[in-house]
């Protein structure tokens, strides 16, 4: 007795990667998903490849993730593949305590965010 099978959420030319848990803020990391979006899977890499926020290596990790899942589960081409779909996510904050003056303390926020990356092949243009 099994589970029945779960239909798949993406078409037969999607494919996903998932991040949790990186060690930044939702809005920082919004910056650089935003740059990517939309571009070919190649020039989205390099894009991350150069950029200078710390976050980017992440965003890269995930990117290429998702183009191997294309290509090695879903045999999808790698040349034709772009960014579709890039979404951020929070999720939970460590929240820590730092003495402030006359016996006070301040909070501090250390928050954590989710990362989606969807890849789409591009249809052949004739």
């Amino acid at each position: 007795m099994s589970k029945a099978k779960r239909e798949r959420v993406l078409s037969n030319s999607e494919a996903k990667a998932y991040a949790k848990y990186i060690r930044t803020s939702p809005q920082k990391l919004g910056l650089v998903a935003q740059l990517i979006r939309g571009r070919s899977a190649a020039d989205a890499l390099a894009q991350l490849s150069f950029n200078a926020r710390r976050v980017s290596g992440e965003v890269r990790k995930v990117l290429q993730s998702a183009v191997a899942n294309a290509e090695n589960n879903h045999q999808l081409d790698v040349d034709r593949l772009f960014v579709k779909e890039v979404t951020v996510g929070k999720t939970l904050v460590m929240k820590r305590i730092r003495p402030r003056a006359r016996g006070r303390a301040g909070q501090i926020l250390k928050p954590m965010s989710n990362l989606t990356v969807v890849v789409k092949e591009r249809e052949e243009s004739e």
